[in-house]
C-alpha cells in the first residue's frame, strides 16, 4: 500500500519556440507494445495452425516481422503527427497523418484533468492526461502520453488557468496545497472481502465464451457430453457406476465449483480495480487513487459535486455495506459517477458526504411516498397483461403455461406494493432526496442550488389520474421522483426552482 501512486518518469520533452510539444518519444514503445499484444492472439493461430515443420516456422517468423515492421512505422508516425500548446485562451491539440485535425477547449470549459497509468505505460514512466469537459460524458481532450513530470504540470497549471488564478500555476505545488487528509482508504482484507460481495454472473458468462472459443486447444470437445462419458469409461468408470449418487454429486460438485469460480473473478476484478484505493481530502477537493494494473489518479473540486449517490446489494444491504458516488460533470469509467467508496459503513459515508457538504438522512428524515393511485395503475397493468395471455392459453389448452402466467402477474402485482413501500423522496431546505429501488435500494441527494431544472411530465393516465413525474436536471447524472400527486410535485417545483434562481450561475466557480 506504500508504493507510489504515480511511477516517477523520464523528462518532459520541451517545447518549440512557438510553444508547441510533442508526445514523449517513449509513446512509441508503449503504442508498438500495445499493437504486439492486440497481435497475440492472431499469431497463436497462426502457430497452431501451422505443419509445425520448417515451413511453419518461416510463416510465423514472416508474420511476426511484418507485425513488429508494420507498428513500429504506425506508432512513429502517429506519434510524429500529435503535437500540443496551452494557448493563451485554450488548449489545442493536433494529430493525423493523412486527415488532419485541430481541436482547441477553451479554459472554461475544462472541469477537470486527470491521470490515468496504464500497465505499460506505468513502467515507462508516461500517464496519459484526460481533459474533462462534460460534454455528453466523453473526453474532449486526451494526451496519450506525456511524463510524469509533465502530466502533473499540466494538471496544475491548466486547473489554475480554469479558475482565473495564472498566478497560482507559478507556486511550488508543496505552497498551493495544504497536507491531505485521508477519508478512505481500502486496505487488501477489505478488498477481499468486497470482491466476495461482487460475484458476477458477467464475468462467468464471459469465461465460457472464452473456454469456446479455445476450445480447440484442448484434446476433446469441453462442451460434449458424449466426449466426458467416454473419458469417464477409462479410469473413472468406477465414478460412473455409482448411478443416481454420483449424478447427485457432481451437480453439487460442480455447483461448488461455479460458486468458486464466481467469487474468483469478482475478487481478482476488485483487486485490480481498486487496489490501493485511497481518498484524501486536499485543498483542491477530494483526491481519489486506485489501479493495480491501470493506476488512476482524479481530483474532484468540491464545488462541482452535484449530487451523491448511495447504493448497496441484497447481500451487502444485510451487513450494512454501502458504496458513495459523487455526481459531476467530470466521468469515471463511463460512467457520470466518481466512486469515492466503494465498500464502506454508514458512519463513513456520513463522514465523506459532510466533507462535500451534503447531509445523509437520518432516521427521522420526513419521508414521502408516491400516490397510491399510480402504484395501482403499474400493478394492474403488469398483472392485466399476464391474466389476458393466461386466458389465451386457458382457451388454447395450455393449461401448465396459464397458471405459470398468472403466477408471474400476481409477483408483478406484489413487486408494486413493495416498490410503494420502500422508494420514497422527500425535500428539505437544502436537498432533494430520492430514494428508489426494493431489494437493492439506491438513494440519490442532490444540492438545490445546483440543479439546473425542474419538469413535470404526465401521460394521459397520469393526466386522469391526478400524479405525475418530476425530473430534476443535473449535468451529469438523472434524478426523478415517479407518480408523485399532481398538487405535490408543483409545491416540489415551486420550491427548488426558488432556490435555483437565487444562484446567479455565473459568480459560481468554474
Amino acid at each position: 500500500m506504500s508504493e507510489p501512486d504515480i511511477v516517477s518518469g523520464p523528462e518532459p520533452v520541451k517545447a518549440d519556440e512557438d510553444g508547441w510539444q510533442r508526445l514523449h518519444p517513449l509513446t512509441i514503445i508503449a503504442s508498438l507494445a500495445r499493437a504486439v499484444i492486440n497481435a497475440a492472439l492472431p499469431l497463436a493461430a497462426v502457430m497452431l495452425g501451422g505443419d509445425g515443420g520448417s515451413r511453419g516456422a518461416g510463416m510465423v517468423g514472416a508474420v511476426l516481422l511484418t507485425i513488429l515492421t508494420l507498428s513500429v512505422l504506425v506508432s512513429w508516425l502517429s506519434w510524429s503527427r500529435v503535437r500540443y500548446r496551452i494557448g493563451e485562451a485554450d488548449v489545442r491539440l493536433e494529430r493525423g497523418l493523412f486527415s488532419r485535425s485541430a481541436r482547441a477547449v477553451p479554459f472554461e470549459r475544462i472541469q477537470d484533468i486527470s491521470l490515468e497509468q496504464k500497465l505499460i505505460p506505468r513502467l515507462l514512466g508516461l500517464v496519459a492526461v484526460k481533459f474533462e469537459t462534460g460534454a455528453g460524458g466523453k473526453d474532449e481532450l486526451a494526451l496519450s502520453y506525456v511524463s510524469k513530470a509533465e502530466g502533473e504540470r499540466l494538471r496544475t497549471t491548466l486547473r489554475a488557468l480554469a479558475e482565473d488564478s495564472p498566478a497560482s500555476a507559478a507556486l511550488p505545488e508543496a505552497e498551493r496545497e495544504e497536507p491531505a487528509r485521508l477519508l478512505f482508504a481500502m486496505g487488501p482484507g477489505l478488498l477481499l472481502l468486497f470482491g466476495m460481495f461482487e460475484f458476477s454472473l458477467v464475468a462467468l458468462a464471459a469465461l465460457a465464451g472464452a473456454a469456446q472459443q479455445f476450445d480447440f486447444l484442448l484434446q476433446f470437445e469441453i462442451w460434449d457430453l458424449n466426449s466426458w462419458e467416454e473419458r469417464l469409461s477409462g479410469q473413472g468408470a468406477w465414478l460412473a457406476g455409482l448411478g443416481v449418487v454420483a449424478r447427485i454429486v457432481g451437480v453439487i460438485l460442480a455447483a461448488g465449483a461455479f460458486l468458486a469460480l464466481g467469487f474468483a473473478t469478482g475478487i481478482v476484478r476488485t483487486l485490480l480495480r481498486d487496489w490501493g484505493f485511497r481518498l484524501e481530502r486536499t485543498a483542491r477537493g477530494f483526491r481519489r487513487r486506485r489501479g493495480l494494473i491501470t493506476r488512476s489518479d482524479v481530483v474532484m473540486p468540491v464545488h462541482r459535486v452535484q449530487a451523491l449517490v448511495v447504493g448497496t446489494g441484497l447481500l451487502r444491504r444485510v451487513w450494512g455495506w454501502h458504496s458513495l458516488a459523487f455526481v459531476s460533470l467530470a466521468q469515471d469509467a463511463g460512467s457520470a459517477h466518481h466512486v469515492v467508496a466503494p465498500f464502506a459503513q454508514s458512519d463513513v459515508l456520513v463522514k465523506i458526504a459532510a466533507e462535500a457538504g451534503f447531509t445523509l438522512p437520518t432516521r427521522d428524515q420526513a419521508w414521502q411516498r408516491a400516490s397510491e393511485k399510480y402504484r395501482y395503475d403499474r400493478g394492474l397493468f403488469a398483472a392485466g397483461l399476464f391474466v389476458l395471455s393466461a386466458a389465451v392459453g386457458m382457451a388454447t389448452g395450455y393449461v401448465v403455461a396459464a397458471l405459470a402466467l398468472i403466477i408471474l402477474g400476481v409477483l408483478l402485482a406484489f413487486r408494486e406494493y413493495c416498490l410503494w413501500l420502500s422508494e420514497r423522496h422527500a425535500l428539505d431546505p437544502l436537498q432533494v432526496l430520492s430514494r428508489r429501488g426494493w431489494l437493492s435500494p439506491k438513494l440519490m441527494v442532490a444540492a438545490r442550488v445546483k440543479l439546473h431544472s425542474v419538469e413535470i411530465s404526465q401521460g394521459p393516465l397520469a393526466r386522469l389520474r391526478g400524479y405525475a413525474d418530476l425530473r430534476f436536471g443535473l449535468a451529469g447524472g438523472q434524478l426523478s421522483m415517479r407518480g408523485v400527486p399532481l398538487a405535490e410535485a408543483q409545491a416540489i417545483r415551486a420550491q427548488v426552482l426558488e432556490s435555483i434562481v437565487a444562484v446567479d450561475f455565473a459568480r459560481l466557480p468554474r
